[in-house]
């Protein structure tokens, strides 16, 4: 299916998708704020976790990117009176998922030159540098609002935590936070980026010194096709940082091109045909792979995997909007790689929002 024959569903279904973008991103998560009545590590009140969270903060950059697209008022309304009410409500703790937010936060008190929102934000980084747990070699320990993981690093805290940080750096005119950032993305490929697939393991443990069950998680290794491409495009590095950066990311899609199933699809797990297809992580390939073609990261041919996965996902889109087979949050498969073949298939915020990047990332 050649894209130029079909933008007028690619449209069609993306003008769904933001329609149903906002019922599921106020749709409470009844499981996750059930778990922090018991395991809130902060004690803060639940309230301030019930919308906000890394599952929100996916969405609410893929809303960012639409608005930043289209220049259409009613979107950026819309990220207003969702930030304003949290404002009203106030923060959670911070740790690696409850700073996702503040990412498209930073972009719309940049946009709007409004302090109420940077202000939040500057806290926020501040707080990153000095406070932030650290893991051995002074990696960001993936702390979440429930565990803290101690000494472990997760590949998903490129995209919901260190993004933010690059992107304050940016704002601020503050080289260290941008440093800062190139640090975590290096130290997290050096443990989590198998060298001999390319693929990433979802996380790493200085104690013990092992990757867990070994699984190339399809939305983890997501996180991080997209993360490099925002991270360089985002901001200015050195040389060999994005010389480094760059190999990771083609060796990585080199193994995700080999992957992909035959219909377009990336499985949960990535290397592994029996486990189900995935959308959320689909999409996530789809975009970063668009994206990194189209900043002259990657090989152009690369482009042809993507749009292969373009047609397929354009099917798990309903009548109703909502994407279809997106995996529920996913905590670290500590034993086994089974662990991420009962994941629940849920509708989730970030599952909108990755696939409404995809989308537009396919119509530029």
């Amino acid at each position: 299916m050649e894209l130029t024959a079909h933008q007028e569903i690619v449209r069609e279904k993306l003008s769904r998708l933001i329609e149903a973008f906002c019922p599921i991103l106020y749709e409470d998560d009844e499981t996750f704020l059930e778990n922090m009545k018991n395991r809130n590590l902060a004690g803060d009140d639940i309230r301030r976790y019930q919308h906000w969270e890394w599952t929100q903060g996916v969405g609410l950059y893929g809303l960012w990117k639409w608005f930043e697209k289209t220049q259409d008022r009613a979107y950026l309304d819309i990220l207003i009176r969702y930030y304003d009410a949290q404002l009203e409500i106030g923060f959670p703790a911070l740790n690696v998922n409850t700073v996702t937010p503040f990412l498209t936060m930073s972009y719309l008190g940049e946009y709007l030159q409004e302090e109420k929102y940077l202000a939040p934000c500057r806290q926020t980084a501040e707080w990153i540098m000095a406070c932030f747990p650290r893991t051995e070699e002074g990696g960001f320990q993936h702390m979440t609002s429930d565990t803290l993981n101690d000494q472990e690093l997760w590949d998903d805290t490129l995209f919901m935590t260190v993004l933010f940080l690059a992107n304050m750096g940016r704002i601020e005119g503050k080289q260290a936070y941008i440093a800062e950032a190139e640090k975590q993305f290096l130290l997290h490929a050096k443990y989590l980026a198998d060298p001999e697939t390319g693929l990433w393991y979802h996380g790493w443990t200085f104690n013990g010194r092992h990757n867990f069950a070994g699984a190339f998680w399809g939305r983890g290794n997501c996180w991080v096709t997209i993360a490099i491409p925002v991270f360089l495009e985002m901001v200015e590095v050195s040389d060999e940082t994005k010389k480094q950066l760059v190999q990771v990311l083609s060796r990585q899609v080199d193994s995700l091109i080999r992957c992909q199933n035959e219909n377009g699809m990336w499985h949960t797990l990535v290397d592994d045909p029996a486990s189900y297809v995935e959308s959320s992580a689909t999409c996530g390939f789809g975009y970063g792979i668009l994206r990194a073609v189209r900043a002259g990261l990657i090989d152009p041919g690369c482009r042809q995997a993507a749009m292969k996965a373009l047609n397929a996902i354009l099917g798990y889109i309903g009548e109703d909007g909502v994407v279809q087979q997106v995996s529920y949050g996913t905590p670290m498969g500590r034993e086994s790689r089974d662990f991420y073949k009962k994941i629940e298939i849920k509708s989730m915020p970030y599952g909108q929002a990755l696939a409404m990047l995809f989308l537009m990332e396919s119509l530029d």
